[in-house]
């Protein structure tokens, strides 16, 4: 729009260096330029408001965001450290609801399908761990609480309590600190959500076809499958961005890696550590891509090389 008015407006400069009565040469010009000096301020306002309302979505996106894991993270806290008090023995009613926040925090989406995967126990305390420290390392403090006579909650011990100056040398507490698994929100969780399109994954926001690369990159592209049939896939940074990221620690119908070049897949494996999925899990997963268009034929699943019905896991 701009570069038309721009080329409108040298058009007009042009037609008013043409030959004209001297006196309706300077009303011309002064109406000529008024015009479009109006036009350019116009275009300006349009500009300017398309760009406030832009700047106002995302400040409210982020804020949706923070407010989402600010509540996350209090409840998280209240139902693992803040809770415990000497002095005041904790209620029977106020443990049980803690008790069923941190089980539906795991849980989530189960009620759903039957079929679908929770977290691993050691994984479990990750996602209910109010710093998502990776779940791996949490398990070694976790064994050692167990090992140890002690009445205080894992977590009140681990980082309040009597534990707080233990330091394993399999895990020091520097690893245990910087290794913190980042579990997406509701607004970050669209940017990993991909659909099929021609029998092709495709970013559903950005309209990018997967690329995994992983020759190029030397990283493995992991995926999700929701409870609702919603596919999500990114890069795995290990101690980072995990399996457990996509759903926030949500329960999976499949998970795994997988392997595709511009949007046509060439394999799929169900191997996750958080969600251990198994064979019926990578054969669910593989009826919905046929159901969605992808052709299957010749895609490495697991140990099997598709050629029928996923079905007879390919």
């Amino acid at each position: 729009m701009f570069f038309v008015l721009t080329c409108q407006f040298r058009m007009k400069q042009m037609d008013l260096l043409q030959p004209c009565p001297k006196s309706d040469l300077q009303s011309t010009q002064q109406k000529g330029f008024f015009e479009y000096t109006m036009a350019a301020v116009k275009l300006q306002k349009v500009y300017r408001s398309y760009r406030t309302r832009r700047r106002l979505a995302d400040s409210a996106v982020a804020a949706e965001e923070l407010w989402w894991k600010a509540i996350e993270y209090a409840r998280l806290n209240r139902s693992t450290t803040a809770f415990f008090n000497f002095f005041e023995p904790e209620k029977p009613s106020s443990r049980w609801s803690r008790i069923s926040w941190n089980a539906s925090k795991v849980g989530k989406g189960l009620v759903k399908d039957a079929k679908a995967r929770k977290l691993a126990f050691q994984h479990w305390i990750e996602a209910i761990d109010p710093r998502h420290r990776y779940g791996h390392n949490l398990s070694m403090y976790f064994g050692e609480w167990c090992r140890r006579d002690t009445q205080q909650p894992f977590f009140y011990w681990l980082d309040v309590g009597e534990g707080k100056v233990v330091d394993l040398d399999e895990c020091p507490r520097s690893k245990l600190r910087q290794e913190c698994i980042t579990y997406l929100g509701p607004q970050e969780r669209c940017r990993y959500e991909y659909v099929i399109v021609d029998g092709k994954l495709m970013n559903k926001q950005s309209g990018y076809l997967l690329n995994t690369n992983e020759e190029v990159t030397g990283s493995k592209c992991i995926f999700v499958m929701s409870t609702s049939e919603k596919l999500y896939a990114g890069e795995k940074k290990k101690g980072k961005f995990h399996h457990s990221s996509f759903l926030a620690g949500g329960v999976t119908l499949a998970a795994g890696r997988l392997v595709a070049e511009r949007g046509k897949l060439k394999s799929v494996s169900a191997y996750s550590g958080h969600y251990q999925p198994t064979d019926e899990n990578l054969t669910i997963f593989l009826a919905f891509l046929q159901r969605s268009g992808v052709n299957l034929e010749g895609v490495q699943a697991g140990n099997f090389l598709c050629k029928t019905s996923p079905e007879r896991l390919c």
